[in-house]
């Protein structure tokens, strides 16, 4: 009797401690789906980004942004265009590798991870009321369709995606017929998981293309092979890949089936269209500049001033590797775009020249969007644009000197930001 009057005392303290624990796991919840705002000299935490995925259906790449038509609840292709715009310390990745938002070609379905606009007045997208992905769009389309969090950390493709976080795709079975037809696949991690994946049907046709080793096979040579009927379903056994998935208008009243652009059959296929994607994407950055942030300005006598700087994330090793001691560079101004600011004949013209006095790399892990690798940059003539907290581009000497085209500089001029009809002459 004793014991039970014990429990029964303590009943109202475990009530409390259930109803505490319930309130903690909410609240967690809650600022987990809370709206972030970048802050200005700081990296934000991928795990507050908003996640999304969707069509690329349109690309301003001179201007980094473009339009998604986001997967939401409702019919796929009812969604309007979703304006977004690039951080300047934006990851894009494509084919597993680094990218620019030129090289990516439209219809390609990208993940994205976005935040509301660090600064709304300058924002080169519409800015939206910071609860717009809960708002319901309405005529069948559903509810996340144009999130305010249109900001981009990371914007990467399917083959990307599914790398980053150890994922694959397994293939089902094929139906097939006049060398199109569906396949039914599940993503699963790729160490295995709990066999609970649920089955997606995609589709397929004569311009997918299919990687195996150094071949670009067709289908047609697939069923030569025996490997894929000529016409029918074959089980293929959950045979692990990586997808390239794009979207197209279905027949059939299907509004949000995607389609397959491409299947890496191994390993070495995938790695293969990486370095490719890498070489494109190394030799746009040698001609645009690296970009970086202001961290400090010493400044000096006569225009003379030593600048730290941290390099943005997301390249190749082998970029950063030209960023050493004793090396000669130049650092222009540039706006949030990534645009040039100073000078009419190419970013070198009005540039800051000197000496990378120091090279460091931040210990342990760093965070997205950064590189962890922080230069000192002497130089005798600094230029306004360079202060504290603004955006630079940095090239060492050794990269070429190429003048970048006219849509590409603001020549002192923040109006040209966004381009209005006038941009066009007048004939």
């Amino acid at each position: 009797m004793k014991n039970e009057d014990s429990f029964l005392n303590l009943l109202p303290q475990i009530f409390y401690q259930l109803c505490l624990g319930l309130s903690l796991l909410t609240t967690a919840a809650t600022a987990a789906d809370e709206p972030f705002r970048p802050e200005a000299g700081k990296f934000p935490p991928l795990e507050k980004a908003h996640a999304y995925r969707g069509e690329l259906v349109f690309v301003d790449h001179a201007n980094r942004r473009g339009s998604i038509r986001v997967q939401g609840s409702g019919m796929f292709f009812r969604n309007d265009p979703h304006p977004f715009a690039l951080l300047p310390y934006a990851i894009v990745r494509y084919h597993g590798a680094p990218a620019d938002l030129r090289d990516i070609p439209l219809g390609t379905v990208m993940h994205v991870r976005a935040f509301l606009p660090p600064d709304p007045k300058t924002s080169s997208v519409p800015v939206l009321p910071v609860d717009n992905k809960k708002i319901d769009a309405n005529h069948n389309r559903g509810t996340g369709i144009a999130p305010a969090e249109n900001h981009v950390l990371l914007l990467e493709d399917e083959p990307s995606h599914c790398q980053r976080e150890g994922m694959v795709w397994k293939l089902k079975e094929v139906d097939l017929k006049n060398n199109e037809g569906m396949i039914i696949a599940t993503l699963e991690p790729k160490q295995g998981g709990d066999g609970k994946a649920s089955e997606e049907k995609l589709t397929f046709d004569a311009a997918t293309r299919i990687w195996r080793g150094r071949e670009s096979l067709s289908i047609e040579e697939l069923i030569a092979e025996g490997a894929w009927p000529a016409a029918g379903k074959k089980s293929l056994g959950n045979q692990p890949v990586l997808l390239g998935i794009t979207w197209k208008p279905t027949p059939d009243g299907i509004f949000t089936r995607f389609h397959i652009s491409d299947i890496w059959l191994d390993d070495i296929s995938m790695q293969r269209a990486a370095k490719n994607q890498t070489e494109t994407h190394k030799a746009f950055i040698r001609s645009r500049w690296m970009a970086a942030w202001i961290d400090n300005v010493e400044y000096g006598k006569f225009g003379r001033a030593t600048v730290t700087a941290t390099l943005f994330g997301g390249m190749d090793d082998s970029l950063y590797a030209d960023f050493k001691k004793d090396v000669p560079a130049l650092m222009n101004a540039v706006e949030n775009t990534l645009k040039h600011t100073h000078g009419a004949y190419g970013p070198a013209h009005m540039a800051s020249k000197g000496p990378i006095v120091d090279v460091t790399k931040a210990p342990g892990a760093t965070p997205l969007g950064s590189s962890g690798i922080q230069i000192r940059f002497d130089t005798d003539l600094i230029i306004e644009g360079i202060r504290p907290g603004r955006v630079v581009r940095v090239r060492p000497t050794s990269w070429p000197q190429v003048q970048v085209p006219r849509e590409e500089y603001l020549n002192d001029n923040l109006e040209e930001r966004f381009p209005t009809p006038a941009i066009f002459p007048k004939y």
